[in-house]
């Protein structure tokens, strides 16, 4: 489903250490907040949520985030986290091959997930059912791109996205007033030199 568990595990100790990687959970944050109103009664399912950075920018405006993950180390650095930060409201899912969600939530966010899934489509339509009546889906990932984003391809599935594909996928699934936008840039050498690549918000909202 996702990139294999004992890869992110290996990296999971030094993850927040990059502070590129902070300020883009802090952008693509701010992008889903410009476009979500985001309550303090939502339950909110965090996707891939790897350490936690976008998970601990929504907790305390909402009732709960559960992040899910394949990789139990990086869900064992966003206990860690919520315990030193006494952030109650957070709770760990640790994902199997085979998705099931304990409950159904308002809001489901991810950041940088999605190309580490093989079937996107499929992915879609179990996060459709995730959530509830008038539930909305924000996802953001990369633009369509050659592949140099990546050092190691590794359990890379998608070299970015086509973001009218990714629209019908989220139309098959059942989502209504599905839209997109640029939610931020990162720049990062690659290959070929510095690049800046563009991340996209794409967000559906499940109708009651």
């Amino acid at each position: 489903m996702t990139l294999a568990p004992s890869t992110f595990d290996q990296k999971a100790a030094a993850w927040d250490e990059n502070p590129v990687r902070i300020r883009l959970a802090q952008n693509i944050a701010a992008a889903i907040r410009k476009n979500v109103v985001v309550t303090a009664d939502m339950t909110v399912l965090d996707f891939g949520c790897g350490t936690g950075l976008l998970t601990f920018d929504l907790a305390p405006s909402v009732t709960s985030v559960t992040g899910a993950d394949t990789s139990q180390a990086m869900l064992d650095v966003l206990m860690s986290k919520a315990h030193a930060r006494q952030q109650t409201n957070v709770h760990a899912l640790a994902l199997a091959m085979e998705r099931s969600w304990p409950a159904t939530y308002d809001l489901i966010v991810s950041s940088m997930a999605l190309h580490h899934v093989e079937k996107t489509a499929a992915l879609i339509a179990d996060l459709f059912r995730a959530l509830k009546p008038s539930g909305t889906l924000c996802i953001a990932d990369l633009d369509a791109e050659d592949g140099s984003f990546h050092d190691d391809s590794t359990g890379v599935y998608h070299a970015g996205f086509d973001r009218a594909t990714l629209r019908a996928c989220f139309h098959d699934a059942g989502f209504s007033s599905v839209f997109d936008e640029t939610a931020t840039t990162l720049t990062k050498p690659t290959r070929t030199g510095l690049r800046t690549f563009p991340i996209f918000l794409m967000i559906g909202k499940k109708m009651g």
